[in-house]
């Protein structure tokens, strides 16, 4: 079941669904976009702490606003990064939270790549087999 329109962007900020969407969720963590959404993520939530230090750079320190800029845009690209680092566990974490077993989610995707794998090996390596 698909939650509403409301509830995706509470989750992409962050938030936690109700166990009703958790088949959801997993669909979410296990499809070959997983790593996108997971991006986009990480970016919705740590887009407002950079914010937050560059205003009070300018307002609260008088810091230049290109300073000011350049240290919120450097926070948020290794805020991001460090998220993206560990996506893989993250993601599992966040599954046992709705009652899957750990690694379940990463089980999925890496038998998904293996039968990738086998139908590149069929397709490309033995194409007059």
């Amino acid at each position: 079941m698909k939650p509403p329109f409301a509830l995706r962007a509470w989750y992409l900020l962050g938030g936690r669904l109700p166990q009703r969407y958790r088949e959801w969720v997993f669909h979410q963590a296990t499809r070959p976009t997983w790593l996108l959404w997971f991006g986009v993520r990480m970016f919705l939530q740590v887009l407002p702490l950079t914010v937050v230090i560059a205003l009070a750079l300018v307002l609260g320190l008088g810091a230049p606003l290109p300073l000011a800029l350049a240290c919120g845009s450097l926070g948020l690209v290794v805020g991001v990064y460090f998220g993206l680092s560990y996506a893989i566990e993250s993601t599992d974490h966040r599954m046992t939270k709705y009652g899957y077993r750990r690694g379940a989610a990463a089980a999925v995707r890496d038998e998904r790549k293996k039968k990738d794998q086998e139908r590149y090996e069929r397709v490309w390596r033995n194409p007059g087999a």
